[in-house]
């Protein structure tokens, strides 16, 4: 099963007989700012407009606990997430798709989340909103309870050691821009720098301009060209565990299973005691 689908697949899917759950999942990375702006409201977004039938899920709450000692979107507490996942309507046995506002992001974090838990078939919507040509609507939708229960795999998932661990035996890579794996700049997060032996690999390389990802054989050869090769190990992290998800889902596209340290370099920088590596070189 394709990981990703597109706007006029999910038009004809849900004219269906069995059309898809569809999850709202718009969210934006806020920073404070000296002007003042106000934070992203995804809900509000979702209430403007939203394809028809989607139920709006918030990364922060229903996606992730709160931010402390093992990041700023560590794990969401398994009952809140499937209580939220049955909300919207998801059951094991009907598909699921997921959008968010294009960025691909934070679908892709809802997207790996049921998929680590067990949901047998879940797709991104490539290029988020923006990809899509028909209707939106504004009314509040009211989907049937849905009997997903949350099981988590015992395999897909990195902590800190184990991160560490795969930068050594296998390939873990760094999915954030490339000044903040380099040290130049961080606007986040108390130290710059990554975990020593990860490999740059900037999300946004893996979409062209519209957004949406590089063909599987593009995807599959820069992910080669990487050190992603038949027989290694691949792991992925990031700033909080938002946008590895995407390279996770890029890594997916390409036919390359990839773990994803969810705690990313939010946990890893918090720990004085983990050492950091700063330039262009993995180290």
């Amino acid at each position: 099963m394709n990981a990703i689908i597109s706007a006029s697949e999910l038009a004809t899917a849900l004219t269906g007989d069995a059309p898809p759950v569809l999850l709202d999942v718009r969210w934006q990375l806020t920073l404070a700012t000296a002007s003042g702006e106000p934070p992203f409201d995804g809900r509000a977004a979702h209430a403007a407009g939203h394809i028809p039938g989607a139920v709006y899920v918030d990364l922060d709450r229903e996606l992730a606990s709160g931010p402390g000692p093992r990041g700023r979107h560590p794990l969401p507490d398994l009952a809140v997430f499937g209580r939220a996942m049955r909300r919207a309507g998801v059951s094991s046995t009907r598909p699921v798709v997921v959008y968010d506002g294009g960025q691909g992001w934070a679908a892709a974090r809802a997207w790996w989340l049921l998929r680590w838990t067990g949901h047998p078939d879940v797709r991104v919507l490539d290029g988020g909103l923006p990809a899509w040509e028909g209707p939106l609507e504004t009314a509040v939708p009211a989907p049937a309870e849905g009997d997903f229960e949350p099981v988590p795999s015992a395999t897909g998932l990195l902590d800190a050691d184990g991160a560490a661990a795969l930068a050594r035996s296998g390939v873990l890579l760094d999915a954030r821009a490339g000044e903040r794996y380099r040290g130049e700049v961080e606007p986040i997060d108390p130290v710059g720098g990554h975990i020593p032996g990860a490999v740059s690999a900037p999300t946004n390389e893996n979409v062209g301009p519209d957004g949406r990802f590089l063909p599987a054989g593009e995807l599959a050869a820069r992910f080669k060209e990487l050190g992603a090769v038949e027989g290694t190990e691949v792991g992925v992290y990031c700033g909080s565990g938002v946008s590895a998800a995407h390279e996770a889902l890029a890594l997916a596209v390409a036919g390359v299973p990839a773990a994803l340290y969810v705690g990313s370099w939010s946990e890893w920088s918090a720990d004085p005691a983990r050492p950091v590596a700063v330039g262009p070189d993995p180290q």
